[in-house]
């Protein structure tokens, strides 16, 4: 059965989630309901004229950093000094890209208005971040996420130029902050670089412990 959430900022036990991972319908996108749900492995996602939906699926498409696959090509790219890297710096920007860059192998776009003035709220505290990649002073890359504990939970980037995306996570992964980075949703791309399905179980165990 799927959950309706009221104003009490609570979740069901994520292993009652459906097949497809629907865990719960409803409540609302407040920074504390969203910490606690990224806190136990559970993330919103739905379409612009749909109720809030609350998924925390069976397995999780994830890459532990020290996995992290860097092709030839991507070496030769870091070298090249083409891109530059900041954090941090213009969260807003990064989400207003990703939201019109949709995930790969997705129609249109999951990141509502109400979502982007959500996450903005998060990085406000201190809860989102985003990763930007620079060509001169044009913003060509990036990608944004929560962090809960010592894994990093993307939601979304983006890529105007070649590489630039890929050059943003293996940033990210080699900062040395995370145990984990959960990519959510599988692509191809994302597994030539290492990635890989784990269970919810053995993810909620990671995430559980990197916040204890």
């Amino acid at each position: 059965m799927i959950f309706r959430i009221d104003e009490r900022i609570v979740f069901p036990d994520p292993a009652l989630a459906e097949e497809d991972g629907l865990l719960a319908i409803g409540g609302d996108l407040s920074s504390s309901r969203l910490l606690l749900a990224y806190a136990n492995g559970i993330f919103p996602w739905y379409s612009e004229d749909d109720p809030i939906l609350w998924f925390s699926p069976h397995e999780r498409f994830v890459l532990y950093p020290e996995r992290l696959n860097v092709s030839k090509t991507m070496r030769k790219v870091l070298r090249s000094g083409v891109f530059t890297i900041t954090t941090n710096k213009c969260f807003n920007d990064v989400i207003e890209a990703c939201s019109v860059a949709p995930r790969e192998g997705q129609d249109g776009t999951w990141i509502t208005a109400d979502m982007k003035a959500a996450y903005n709220e998060l990085h406000r505290i201190g809860a989102a971040h985003s990763v930007e990649v620079w060509q001169g002073d044009a913003l060509v890359g990036g990608l944004y996420g929560i962090k809960a504990g010592r894994v990093f939970c993307g939601e979304s980037m983006f890529s105007r130029v070649s590489n630039a995306s890929k050059t943003a996570l293996i940033w990210l992964c080699q900062t040395g902050n995370y145990d984990l980075v959960d990519c959510q949703v599988y692509t191809e791309h994302l597994e030539s670089m290492g990635a890989a399905m784990i269970s919810r179980e053995e993810y909620i165990t990671i995430l559980h412990k990197t916040i204890a």
